[in-house]
């Protein structure tokens, strides 16, 4: 899942191979433990609306 903002990523939810579960914020990776997908959905509008906001 991607939310892109003036042609750049700006929150990214994935699973790569190799990599595992893992999001992108602002230019950075980070690990993510996925759980379920109602709880994925839930981060990663989350993360949307803080950046919303700001």
């Amino acid at each position: 899942m991607v939310y892109i903002r003036n042609r750049e990523r700006v929150v990214g939810f994935d699973n790569e191979r190799g990599k595992g579960d893992h999001m992108h914020l602002d230019g950075k990776e980070y690990p993510y433990q996925f759980t379920s997908l109602e709880q994925l959905i839930e981060d990663f509008m989350s993360e949307i609306e803080k950046r919303r906001q700001s």
